[in-house]
């Protein structure tokens, strides 16, 4: 039964591990190795910070662990649940509500206010209007955004816009927030703002983020920075 011994051997502040993850793209009479036994174990309110060169597999690994990619090899356990052995609804519900997801690009929608915006999730969760309205002004302060709430997108830096989809990562409390390159398009001054707030949301709300980004900077708000070179992760000193 391997699904229960995985799950038996999880230390009780896990709450996401990686065994074994490999990976090929695989072409025309070509295969591309991507990730190569690749494993992590992330504990709750952790930060971890990978860093790579372009093209390494970084969001490969990313969107693997987040279960918006399946590997060819290996299991990615979130909360106990071996997130690949899941799909269909089962994984849309599971995703939904364990995970959150901040992007490179804020994916905002233009015609809503910040709170519209991050009230979705909670909306898709079948949560009542008032209560996603209310946990949404919550994660809006949270952010620093309490008094942007009823501006659109086209009225917000893009500092306070990345922030925005921070709180919608995180209005349905998930286990984990998976961040791609989150401040790739900020400035040096805004990023540093954000990875500030990173690592607040994870001391004081127990958040944990694993993110992925070429800004080494970042590294000084985590709490492991794990560099993916050929194939696989290592742990930057």
């Amino acid at each position: 039964m391997p699904g229960r011994r995985g799950a038996y051997f999880m230390s009780a502040s896990t709450i996401l591990s990686a065994r074994g993850v490999s990976r090929t793209y695989r072409g025309t009479g070509t295969e591309v190795g991507v990730l190569k036994d690749v494993s992590l174990e992330v504990a709750e309110g952790q930060v971890i910070c990978i860093v790579g060169a372009s093209g390494a597999g970084k969001s490969t690994l990313l969107h693997i662990l987040g279960s918006l990619d399946r590997p060819d090899a290996g299991e990615v356990w979130i909360r106990g649940q071996n997130v690949h052995a899941l799909s269909g609804r089962g994984l849309d519900q599971m995703r939904s509500s364990t995970l959150g997801f901040v992007f490179q690009f804020h994916f905002l929608l233009p015609d809503f206010t910040a709170l519209e915006n991050v009230m979705m999730p909670a909306l898709v969760s079948r949560r009542s209007s008032t209560d996603a309205a209310r946990e949404a002004a919550r994660w809006l302060e949270r952010v620093g955004l309490a008094d942007r709430q009823s501006h659109r997108p086209g009225e917000l830096s893009g500092g306070e816009q990345q922030r925005v989809a921070i709180a919608r990562a995180l209005v349905n409390r998930p286990a984990v927030v998976f961040a791609d390159e989150p401040t790739g398009n900020l400035d040096d001054a805004t990023s540093e703002g954000i990875h500030k707030l990173i690592r607040e949301l994870a001391n004081e709300e127990r958040e944990t983020f694993v993110v992925v980004t070429h800004k080494r900077q970042l590294a000084a708000y985590a709490d492991r920075t794990l560099e993916l070179a050929n194939h696989t992760l290592n742990v930057v000193e």
